[in-house]
């Protein structure tokens, strides 16, 4: 039986079909016999590829319509983490603005009253703007992004990519604050411990290395710079808010009557401070603060209740303040803006000075005493 045959250019079969020429049916032939026949010659090879080449190649599987390929597009518990994170600060940072505007003590598990003592300071409140009000926004929003970003909703038509990158300046920028205030905590105010703060401090670090190992060390290189500017940003911005050019401290700024008081020097003078302190007077140096003044007993701690008192101090609120209260007159012919300020030999000189600089600018000299610690 003669027979002729064709290749099958199919893209996923690739077959030889080989038909046979009947003979004409006969008494004697058997159908099933010759479908027997028939189908042995019909040849199939599957092959995973068609090329014009002639090379088999694999094919790839296309990806799922709907998830993003972006480096940006995250997974879920990233967002979870981050969601849980924010809610946590978010509550925390609630109660303490609550304590703020109630004018409640807050409850401090360890260090006694120190809670309240950081929490009512000059440094707790920027520009103003209590400080808690300012975590409870940034907690607030990084909960409700991350919420949104785990159910696919990108708020304000953002967009993935751009809803991770306002993520990753969030974290960065609560990062560098909580940086900053930990600076603060240890220098401006050692000896005082503050739960809230170091915990505030914890959700931060971890929101920051969270969104770090979500974005991979690659993507992390991109941004570098990002993250530099944001972190540039927050320090500037503290440190101006911070600065003692303010002409009043923010704490004072809410009070509406504060009357006067002493503060108390508990630290003890140097041969070095007192001889100082000396000089300071005979040039007729003058310091300028307010009885409020956190800096102003802090420059005094420096010298030491024994020296302190032989400082030349302008007490720039001696009838205590409220508003309409007018800076005394010495301090408003000086021109002083700011506490505490001090003026040697005609120079300007604003904010806590270390002892080295004040007996440099004076022409202090005492080789005998040595310098001071």
């Amino acid at each position: 039986m003669a027979s002729f045959g064709f290749w099958s250019s199919s893209p996923l079969l690739l077959r030889r079909l080989t038909l046979p020429i009947l003979p004409p049916l006969s008494p004697s032939s058997s159908f099933l016999q010759l479908k027997r026949d028939s189908l042995r010659r019909l040849v199939v090879i599957p092959v995973k590829n068609c090329s014009p080449s002639g090379k088999s190649k694999d094919v790839e599987a296309e990806p799922k319509a709907g998830l993003p390929s972006s480096p940006f597009s995250g997974n879920l518990s990233t967002y979870k983490w981050c969601a849980g994170l924010g809610g946590i600060g978010f509550v925390e940072t609630a109660y303490l603005s609550y304590l703020k505007f109630s004018d409640s003590g807050a409850f401090c598990p360890i260090g006694g009253g120190t809670c309240d003592d950081v929490l009512n300071s000059d440094y707790a409140s920027v520009f103003g703007i209590p400080l808690p009000l300012i975590g409870m926004i940034a907690y607030g929003t990084v909960a409700s992004l991350s919420l949104q970003l785990q159910e696919g909703k990108f708020p304000f038509e953002l967009g993935i990519s751009n809803g991770r990158l306002v993520l990753l300046g969030m974290s960065t920028s609560m990062a560098t604050a909580s940086s900053y205030f930990l600076y603060i905590l240890s220098t401006k105010l050692s000896g005082a411990s503050c739960l809230y703060c170091l915990f505030s401090a914890l959700l931060s670090f971890l929101l920051f290395f969270i969104t770090l190992k979500d974005l991979g060390f690659k993507e992390v290189q991109k941004m570098v710079a990002l993250q530099l500017c944001l972190a540039s940003l927050v320090i500037f911005t503290l440190n101006t808010a911070y600065s003692p050019s303010l002409s009043v401290p923010s704490s004072s700024a809410e009070m509406a009557e504060m009357p006067y008081f002493t503060t108390e020097i508990t630290t003890e003078s140097s041969p070095f401070t007192v001889s100082l302190a000396r000089h300071l007077r005979s040039i007729g140096a003058k310091m300028y603060g307010a009885f409020w003044c956190s800096h102003c007993l802090e420059q005094k701690q420096i010298f030491g209740k024994e020296a302190a008192k032989i400082l030349d101090y302008v007490e720039c609120f001696p009838n205590g303040y409220k508003k309409g209260t007018k800076i005394e007159k010495a301090c408003a012919d000086a021109s002083i803006e700011g506490f505490p300020t001090w003026i040697i030999n005609g120079q300007v000189l604003s904010g806590e000075q270390e002892l080295s600089e004040l007996a440099r600018l004076s022409g202090f000299e005492s080789n005998e005493l040595g310098q001071p610690n």
